[in-house]
């Protein structure tokens, strides 16, 4: 098994200390060089092949999923939102044949310019997801570096996302090469801009992995996520603030800056074909090994430095009570109310959810009102509906940040009821941060909708959207409940294998809560104002009926439930 061939156990941490190597981990000689795994004997290291890692991974998946249907779903769920994507991004990419010759190249340009964006930036968002993306976690290897990076690079091909990437990338192939020759060096140009996205990725994730792991990056990071958000809505707003009159114009301006990047030059050479394309291509090689070998010395680095992750464990921590704590009575409700509310000072994983939903509510709200012919209290309810929905997701995996410590609630709680009470006190403590957010949303799409008095509306039906959200959240909670890795940075949302699990209980959340939120949502988006006078009943009702089914489902499922948030991240 390729586990044992590395000398590692089947969660993939290694179980021999650091291992030799001219320029490995040991080369501190701080630790002395333990036996040769088997396999790799002291002068036939170089028969660790990266095979080795891609059969580790596959081990590794499997073993996530065998005997866990959830797991299973949630995997079967991803291969095929995997397979839709690359399908359609195929044939998207393939009709760009059928377009006239100059868009087709700029679209080409911009589009493999964005795959080198999404392979830089989206490694530092999934960072923990993925084993394979921490090198703390292959650091006991007793391999060379470059071994190392070998098999880590073989390790970033092997997925579902991976391959779905590649085969829309292979459309470009079809939609913009003309002739065989120009097929041939398409192949290759869309191989070399693959390797490109993958060293670059793994560069990027390595030299900030130690930062990564400290909490000041993981803060540093969290608050980053406003930029991500802001970029993401760039092309809206463009488009809203004027752009769109020509967009042809727009899209030649935007493929005229990017046509010199690597990139670009990958594109340009699917679409040219001939001695240039040899030429870009050429450097488009050279760029890979030297990415590469900056890698290979970020790895080489990484591996030496001490975690930090463990930085400020020494700090005091202040004993104090609370604004609810001291007006609540004492009491379970006022204990995890409080202890919630920590959470959400202290953790950045809180952190990132209450600075998008404010992020995407405010930008939404001001692109709309930016579009022509823009009117209706839509322009108003709508932002402030959609960052109710936003906050509420975050109770959809109400009990995943106590982990292991869950196990403590069977100390306490003997009945449904308190299952219900311990709800009710996580539903207090987001309502504390959310309701007063939410209406200052509402008051600022209001006057970016023109209308002030949409505000009340607007406010009132977002509160009741959110105690919708709330009561869905509590059901997912207790029926798709999921691990929350207790280090690494702030956009983790759950542990390596239950990725599948997290995203179906969010999307679950989110397609439920929208469907209960149609009756007091839509009859106010058409003008009826005076059903947002019952969305907060409304939303309270359903929260209640949420937490009494969750509470019921909870307590007979308590075994289950601390065994699924206590896997180890």
């Amino acid at each position: 098994m390729a586990g044992r061939d590395l000398g590692v156990n089947d969660s993939g941490f290694g179980e021999d200390a650091r291992g030799p190597g001219a320029d490995g981990p040991a080369a501190s000689g701080s630790t002395p060089a333990p036996a040769p795994a088997a396999g790799a004997s002291s002068s036939g290291a170089g028969r660790v092949s990266p095979w080795i890692f891609v059969r580790l991974k596959l081990r590794l998946v499997a073993g996530n999923l065998r005997g866990n249907g959830v797991r299973l779903a949630g995997f079967v769920f991803t291969v095929i939102a995997a397979l839709l994507v690359a399908g359609l991004g195929f044939l998207g990419l393939a009709a760009l044949r059928f377009a006239p010759d100059d868009v087709a190249a700029d679209v080409g340009i911009v589009l493999f310019s964005g795959f080198l964006l999404v392979w830089a930036v989206g490694p530092l968002l999934a960072f923990g997801l993925d084993d394979t993306l921490d090198p703390s976690r292959l650091s006991l290897f007793p391999l060379r570096t470059g071994q190392l990076a070998a098999g880590m690079f073989a390790a970033s091909v092997t997925g579902v996302w991976p391959a779905a990437t590649l085969v829309v990338m292979f459309g470009a192939v079809v939609g913009l090469a003309a002739g065989a020759g120009g097929a041939l060096l398409g192949v290759v140009a869309v191989l070399l801009q693959f390797a490109l996205c993958i060293v670059t990725s793994r560069l990027v994730t390595t030299s900030l992995s130690g930062v990564l792991r400290t909490r000041r990056g993981r803060d540093v990071l969290a608050v980053s996520v406003l930029f991500f958000v802001l970029a993401a809505q760039l092309p809206n707003l463009l488009l809203n603030g004027g752009f769109s009159a020509d967009p042809a114009a727009a899209l030649r301006s935007l493929a005229s800056v990017l046509r010199w990047t690597p990139p670009g030059m990958a594109a340009h050479a699917v679409t040219d074909g001939g001695l240039v394309a040899v030429a870009e291509l050429a450097f488009l090689a050279v760029l890979v090994l030297v990415v590469g070998r900056l890698w290979i010395a970020a790895l080489r680095r990484a591996l030496v430095t001490p975690d930090g992750s463990t930085e400020g464990g020494a700090s005091s921590v202040r004993n104090s009570r609370g604004l609810l704590a001291r007006i609540l009575p004492d009491g379970p409700l006022a204990a995890v109310a409080t202890k919630e509310l920590k959470y959400a000072r202290r953790d950045p994983r809180g952190r990132v959810g209450w600075f998008s939903s404010v992020a995407v509510t405010g930008v939404l709200a001001f692109s709309l009102s930016q579009g022509e012919g823009a009117g209706g209290i839509g322009l108003a309810v709508g932002p402030a509906c959609l960052g109710a929905v936003m906050i509420g997701l975050q109770s959809a995996n109400s009990f995943g940040i106590d982990g292991r410590s869950l196990w403590m609630n069977a100390v306490a709680y003997g009945t449904g009821r308190d299952w219900r009470t311990d709800l009710a006190g996580r539903h207090l403590a987001v309502a504390t941060i959310a309701a007063p957010l939410l209406g200052l949303l509402s008051v600022v799409a209001a006057l970016l909708a023109g209308n002030l008095a949409w505000a009340v509306p607007a406010a009132l039906t977002a509160w009741g959207v959110l105690g919708v959200g709330l009561g869905i959240g509590a059901v997912t909670s207790v029926l798709v409940p999921y691990s929350v890795p207790d280090r690494l940075n702030a956009f983790t949302g759950a542990v390596p294998g239950q990725g599948g699990i997290a995203f179906v209980a969010s999307f679950g959340a989110m397609i439920g809560g929208g469907l209960l939120s149609l009756p007091v949502t839509l009859p106010v988006l058409l003008g009826l104002t005076w059903v947002s006078a019952l969305a907060v009943p409304y939303g309270l009702l359903l929260s209640w009926a949420g937490r009494r089914l969750a509470g019921d489902l909870g307590f007979r499922r308590y075994p289950e439930l601390v065994g699924a948030v206590s896997q180890s991240g």
